[in-house]
């Protein structure tokens, strides 16, 4: 497997850490005064779901899992987790709770998205970077508040709040990034 230096991790990624496949959940590079620097991780462990903090060295260098992915659309959820159909070969597979995380709003029936596999096992998932969604809740347009780049927070269908500019309204249908949860544009 490939290796990857300490300063080069980033939220999301995949390693195995004595032997122990973990996703990094946060990281901070931090760099001390006069003593060497460091990166403090907080990871989740694949196998079993616990959290654990481990400290790397910056000059460290860690061991990057070989993750595999899959397009597949999403169809359901059920207790046991959510379910994907892969569009190649129509097979099945349930993704626990822990591996959808905070995207488990965003996720919408028909939904295309890449499915990570860590030896042939569902890990997680990375949806598109736009998703068209219709806004539910928005503050209404005071008269007089024209300020450039004024914004509102807006409640989307999914329950998610986002900040939306003032021009926008309930009902209205907007693209937004879900990885961060961020508006782009008012479909036309």
């Amino acid at each position: 497997m490939p290796n990857i230096q300490a300063t080069g991790l980033r939220k999301g990624s995949v390693i195995v850490h004595q032997d122990i496949p973990y996703r990094v959940l946060a990281f901070e590079h931090r760099t001390p005064g006069n003593k060497r620097g460091f990166v403090q991780t907080k990871l989740r462990n694949l196998r079993d779901g616990t959290q654990r903090e481990v400290k790397f060295s910056a000059t460290e260098f860690v061991e990057r899992a070989h993750v595999d992915t899959r397009e597949m659309d999403y169809l359901y959820s059920e207790p046991s987790g959510h379910v994907f159909m892969d569009v190649e070969s129509y097979e099945q597979l349930t993704l626990a709770d822990e591996g959808v995380g905070d995207a488990g709003a965003w996720l919408s029936e028909g939904m295309r998205l890449q499915i990570q596999l860590l030896n042939g096992d569902p890990i997680g998932l990375q949806l598109p970077k736009v998703v068209e969604i219709d806004v539910r809740e928005a503050e209404p347009v005071v008269r007089g508040q024209t300020a450039a780049k004024s914004s509102k927070p807006a409640v989307l269908a999914n329950g998610v709040s986002v900040q939306v500019p003032t021009f926008i309204e309930a009902g209205d249908r907007v693209r937004v990034d879900p990885t961060e949860q961020r508006y782009i544009e008012r479909c036309k």
